[in-house]
């Protein structure tokens, strides 16, 4: 099923869709990316606005995966 993952802040990336039942399986489609393995552990990761930490949650056609990166603020 076809999912969407956003990638917030500095990570700097266009949003992409992929095909994925669970969060482990976008986990890995991430990593053969050399530019996003640093990020993955690095950011905490929202599914349809809601943290989520279990990457064997199932996921829905059109859900939303967000990855968001540590921040600093002042």
């Amino acid at each position: 099923m076809m999912i969407k993952v956003e990638f917030l802040g500095p990570i700097a990336r266009e949003p992409m869709e992929m095909e994925a039942t669970t969060l482990a399986e976008v986990s890995a489609k991430l990593k053969a990316d050399e530019r996003l393995a640093g990020w993955l552990e690095k950011c905490a990761v929202a599914l349809n606005d809601t943290m989520v930490t279990d990457l064997t949650t199932p996921l829905q056609a059109g859900d939303r995966v967000s990855l968001l990166p540590p921040v600093c603020g002042g």
